[in-house]
């Protein structure tokens, strides 16, 4: 290989380094991009929940459908049995929570405390979540269970942000920062 051909070579590798570093800046991990997701839902599902007056937590625009109360039980419970999952542990019931927290107080309790445990599950690394899980009955991995639980945040927080415009309020995602 000539002299010339060598050093092109050389520097072309060398120019490759700085842009590979800053590729891993601007591309968190696949763990880290769920959690991103995951965070912005979770944090105007407990917002709302703060706002949402006491009275309206037995709210429900339908008899068909969860109260409010019961849609941020839902999520708490949901949140416990998918981080379970992708924390490798056994779940809980995912209704369990809607089953026994009935009060403002004890359901932002609960979500708060399901918020704790998914902080645990998004802070694994991507080769933690690679492992082996089973959601639904379906042969999955960790990662799986952690994109699931932000969906479904955000599955849920629309019915939180309809629930609140019938009522009259803002919700947190359209709220000035």
């Amino acid at each position: 290989m000539s002299r010339s051909l060598s050093l092109a070579l050389a520097l072309a590798c060398a120019a490759t380094v700085p842009a590979a570093a800053q590729h891993a800046e601007h591309h968190p991990s696949a763990v880290a991009t769920h959690k991103q997701l995951w965070m912005q839902m979770t944090r105007n599902v407990e917002r709302a929940a703060e706002q949402m007056p006491e009275a309206d937590y037995a709210y429900r625009p339908v008899e068909t459908v969860r109260t409010f109360g019961q849609l941020i039980g839902h999520v708490a419970g949901a949140q416990n049995m998918m981080c379970a999952i992708a924390l490798g542990e056994p779940p809980a019931s995912e209704d369990a929570v809607e089953k026994s927290a009935t009060t403002k107080a004890a359901l932002i309790a609960a979500l708060k405390e399901s918020t704790a445990k998914c902080e645990k599950a998004y802070a694994q690394s991507d080769a933690d979540a690679a492992a082996a899980a089973t959601l639904f009955g379906m042969k999955t991995n960790r990662l799986f269970a952690l994109g699931m639980n932000a969906v479904h945040n955000g599955e849920h927080y629309g019915n939180i942000v309809t629930y609140m415009r019938m009522k009259g309020m803002v919700p947190p995602s359209s709220q000035r920062q």
